[in-house]
């Protein structure tokens, strides 16, 4: 079962980002299942309870993309 439809930031998170956040999904947020929207809220409402990966998970979810450094190389 997926916790992650295709909404939210963390709908496109990695396997390894799911797997680091779905433990806290079940133990703080199982009454959202299967709302994402939901859950997403629930974790960022949960935050200071969360276990350190999903919580840097959530927190560089939030900040979005990585910008591109003029001096980088893009391909």
């Amino acid at each position: 079962m997926s916790l992650w439809g295709a909404t939210e930031c963390l709908a496109q998170a990695s396997s390894d980002q799911r797997a680091a956040c779905t433990p806290d999904v079940w133990r703080l947020c199982a009454s959202e299942i299967p709302n994402v929207p939901g859950i997403t809220a629930c974790l960022r409402r949960e935050r200071v309870n969360l276990s350190p990966g999903c919580r840097a998970v959530l927190t560089e979810s939030e900040r979005g993309p990585r910008p591109v450094a003029s001096n980088e190389r893009r391909f």
